[in-house]
This record gives C-alpha cells, structure tokens and sequence, in this order.
C-alpha cells in the first residue's frame, strides 16, 4: 500500500512538504517500507486517504534514509512506526495519556481511528490550539514503554 502514497526519502522534500501543505494537517508516517506495522499503519493510511482529502494530506518519510536523519533526531524517533502532525509548517502536539505528545507511536487499530485523530486535530489548529485532546478511548491507544540504557 506504500506504493499509493508520497513516499519522502530527502530533507529537502520533507522541508518542501511541511512548508508548502497550507490549511490542511500534514500526517508525516515515519518508518521503513518493510516492517510488519508499518505495513498495517500504510495500509490503514492509503485506505484512509480519500476521506481525509479536504483537510488532510499523507506522506511517507524512510528513516533508513541518511538525508532524513535530522527529522529522525530532532523528532526523537526511536519506535517505528512513528507519526506526526503539521498544520500550516507548525508541529500538532496531541494529548494521549502518554508521556510524549509529540508523535503517535505504533499502528492505528482501524481506519477510523486514524480520521478520527486527524480531524480532531484539524479541528484544534483551525481554532488556534497547538495541542489538542486525543478523541479515542484509551484502550485503543497504542502503550508502549521506554526502557533507558546507563541512565
């Protein structure tokens, strides 16, 4: 399902992306084309495309990509699949109940899910908010836990 969707494999085009999408969220999926779900997440994702058109575009950024490493720290990914929302070039923060709000970390359990987290955060930058309030319950919010090394 990758093959559906603008795959970003430079800086440069992830710059051109974040700063030329205007008054529509931007879904950066941060991942590699092989991983079993990140595979899920795409499929969930070109699925979803057509219904979030009117406020929404999707693209694919390859972390395994060396141009791209700067987004990869900057954006702290550490878990694939990760992913993460712009509006008008401005990084979308989301309340998850989890420590980070700044990417959405794993797979969404089903194509709704997934608009229903777009368009609550739409909702939200057209309001002015940076941060909004997840809309799923929180049984269907992806947990995971970090474990840190000589810390």
């Amino acid at each position: 399902m990758a093959y559906l969707l603008n795959n970003l494999t430079k800086k440069k085009e992830v710059d051109c992306i974040i700063r030329d999408t205007i008054d529509k969220v931007l879904v950066l999926r941060f991942g590699r084309a092989i991983d079993a779900v990140c595979l899920q997440l795409d499929d969930i994702l070109a699925k979803s495309v057509r219904e979030v058109s009117r406020f929404a575009a999707v693209a694919l950024v390859d972390i395994d990509s060396e141009d791209v490493q700067v987004y990869v720290k900057y954006f702290d990914i550490s878990l694939i699949p990760s992913t993460v929302f712009f509006f008008n070039a401005h990084h979308m923060k989301m309340d998850y109940g989890t420590a980070d709000h700044t990417k959405w970390v794993g797979a969404f359990h089903r194509k709704q899910d997934f608009i229903d987290v777009v368009e609550a955060i739409y909702r939200g930058a057209m309001k002015g908010k940076l941060i909004v309030n997840c809309p799923l319950p929180p049984e269907r919010i992806p947990r995971y836990q970090l474990l840190y090394k000589d810390v």
